[in-house]
């Protein structure tokens, strides 16, 4: 019977404050399948996919031995935000925005203070979730660069893809397409290059190291590795990814460990120096035992899994 887990966070991110999931074993090792609860089975069958490349198949050779990760700073205090910077090592900092209605004054002081705590050499980006319309991005972007002194980027302010091109055509901001290019009905295909500036890819949506590859290759934009709030399970596909790229170019989005309260391996991967490794296979996860999900949520996450398995399986 897989595992399920239940990992408290230490602060809401992405409007939840439990990270769930599932691990399972096989012949090369350990996969996670965690799809958020707002993915539908059909959504989920990627990360399934994912999490069997990781355990029945493996991963490619890396070409590097380690990766450069920035922080990831939530929806904070200015305070708060500058402690994280400051704790972690990482030159590279992507602060979340657009947390909700009428965030923009309190997210410019985030901003500000992330700059403050990296230092005017430091690479600061910004991460909205697609929470804007084309105005608001617009008229955000430009306050939230000034800011910063200069943003990296701004991934996904906007949903779809023509509304990153007309942010794009905008604002001085360099764009990333996160959402529009993983949460898309076919990744190969979607036609970012006049939308964005810089690709983000996710191992689990996107259906595995190979897949992401694939598609990274098909997008013709320089890319950036982001985790999905996984547990070092799932993070060592995401490093896998970062480290088979024939190009990486800026830091990733591999931070996020820091955000679970516990995590299933004894060395969890959290950056050291703004650095984690690549792994040949993932950590077992001896700790598991210690963040088992009650009995009901591990009914939900097996049912799903039946279900995302029959799609999967056609």
């Amino acid at each position: 019977m897989p595992d399920v887990y239940s990992i408290p966070l230490t602060t809401r991110f992405r409007g939840i404050t439990v990270r769930e999931g599932l691990l399972l074993q096989g012949p090369a090792g350990w996969g996670e399948f965690c799809p958020f609860a707002d993915y539908d089975d059909r959504e989920s069958m990627p990360w399934l996919a994912a999490a069997r490349e990781a355990a029945e198949d493996g991963w490619p050779e890396p070409v590097r031995d380690r990766v450069p990760v920035n922080c990831i700073v939530p929806a904070v205090g200015p305070e708060r935000a500058q402690e994280l910077v400051r704790a972690s090592g990482c030159t590279t900092a992507k602060v979340k925005v657009a947390d909700g209605p009428g965030s923009l004054p309190a997210d410019r002081e985030r901003v500000a203070a992330v700059r403050d705590a990296l230092g005017p050499a430091g690479a600061l980006r910004v991460d909205a979730n697609a929470a804007w319309t084309v105005d608001e991005a617009v008229a955000a972007l430009t306050e939230l660069d000034r800011a910063a002194g200069g943003l990296q980027y701004a991934e996904q302010p906007c949903r779809t893809v023509e509304e990153l091109a007309a942010v794009r055509r905008k604002v001085d901001v360099p764009i990333a397409a996160d959402e529009s290019i993983r949460r898309a009905e076919d990744p190969l295909r979607v036609a970012v290059a006049g939308a964005a500036d810089v690709a983000v890819l996710k191992v689990a949506p996107l259906g595995g190291v190979r897949r992401a590859l694939a598609v990274a290759e098909a997008c013709g934009l320089p890319c950036v590795v982001s985790s999905a709030l996984e547990t070092s399970v799932g993070m060592a596909a995401e490093l896998a990814l970062a480290g088979a790229l024939p190009r990486l170019d800026m830091a990733c989005g591999l931070g996020t460990g820091a955000l679970l309260t516990a995590d299933v391996v004894e060395d969890p991967f959290v950056p050291r120096d703004g650095w984690l490794p690549v792994p040949r296979r993932a950590p077992e996860p001896v700790r598991r035992a210690g963040v088992a999900a009650p009995p009901e949520r591990a009914r939900w996450w097996q049912e799903r899994l039946a279900r995302v398995d029959a799609l999967l399986r056609g």
